[in-house]
């Protein structure tokens, strides 16, 4: 009698799909130096965070280097799990209310013109935390006039009075990201919704028709660049004014894989279709993140401010 023919084991490593080999053109320059080294101490001693080491961003060897970076506030837990992010999730502990004054303070000991300060999420809070992010603004303009401002704010569950809070301490840019298309919100970002991001930069825009609103979206999760442009299209709709694109790159294995990595002529596609929708600065590269160039930007369009 025959033998019943079988079917050839696969292997555990044969079924995991392999990562992508990155490009030649991504190339993440290591933190090093005498001003890396004296901001990492500064930010020990003030016991602050940073999202440049938090999110392991891979400007942080560049922005560092020159001086700057981007204080991470309300702690270093969030209350959200998002797929792309390596910022630990879970319940964090209360609020640091002194958290605002050495934010400011460490601003004023770097000397800098142009401040990015952001925060995690903290859902269970009714504001989200929105008084520090406002505390720290109006500090910063107290003891350092010549320092501008921007915030990358979450979006408060949509709360216009949450984001009112903030926005009275009248920052100079007020940011909040996309981060993916609405068709991949669910696995990239399970706790947030297309709708409040369009609420919190609308609203923002309403609240300070003058000012700065930016917003930023990653590629390389899943989406079609068709999906990409109609986000565009969305945020300028919106009232954005500047645009960021970057390529998603993975923290590591248990974050979502990267699907595919956009050519260079693709991120200059995406750069001219924003520019053509009437956005006042758009930075559109691999290694483009939030603040990337942040303060050039500022220096750029001053005189949008709505101060």
């Amino acid at each position: 009698m025959p033998a019943t023919p079988t079917r050839d084991r696969i292997s555990p490593e044969e079924s995991t799909p392999k990562p992508l080999r990155r490009p030649d053109w991504i190339k993440v320059k290591a933190p090093s130096g005498e001003v890396h080294k004296q901001l990492k101490v500064l930010m020990r001693k003030k016991e602050l965070h940073t999202v440049c080491e938090e999110a392991m961003c891979p400007n942080m060897g560049e922005c560092w280097g020159s001086g700057t970076a981007t204080f991470l506030m309300l702690g270093d837990v969030c209350t959200r799990s998002c797929g792309f992010c390596d910022i630990k999730h879970g319940m964090p502990t209360l609020l640091d209310w002194g958290e605002a004054e050495r934010v400011a303070q460490a601003v004023k000991s770097m000397e800098l013109k142009h401040a990015v300060i952001t925060s995690v999420n903290r859902d269970e809070r009714r504001d989200g935390g929105a008084p520090i992010f406002a505390m720290v603004i109006r500090r910063i303009h107290e003891i350092m006039d010549d320092c501008s401002v921007e915030v990358l704010i979450p979006d408060f569950k949509g709360s216009i009075e949450a984001l009112n809070i903030v926005m009275d301490a009248r920052p100079e840019i007020l940011n909040h990201n996309v981060e993916s298309v609405p068709r991949l919100f669910k696995s990239v970002q399970p706790q947030s919704d297309y709708a409040n991001t369009k609420a919190t930069l609308t609203n923002a825009k309403k609240l300070m028709p003058n000012g700065l609103t930016k917003s930023g979206i990653m590629v390389g999760l899943g989406e079609e660049i068709e999906e990409v442009k109609e986000v565009i299209r969305d945020l300028r709709s919106w009232g954005v004014d500047i645009l960021t694109i970057g390529q998603y790159l993975q923290p590591s294995k248990k974050h979502l894989p990267i699907e595919r990595f956009y050519m260079l002529e693709e991120f200059q596609e995406l750069e001219e279709f924003g520019k053509d929708l009437g956005f006042r600065w758009v930075e559109s590269g691999p290694l483009v993140r939030s603040s990337y160039h942040a303060a050039e930007q500022v220096r750029a369009l001053s005189e949008g401010f709505g101060k």
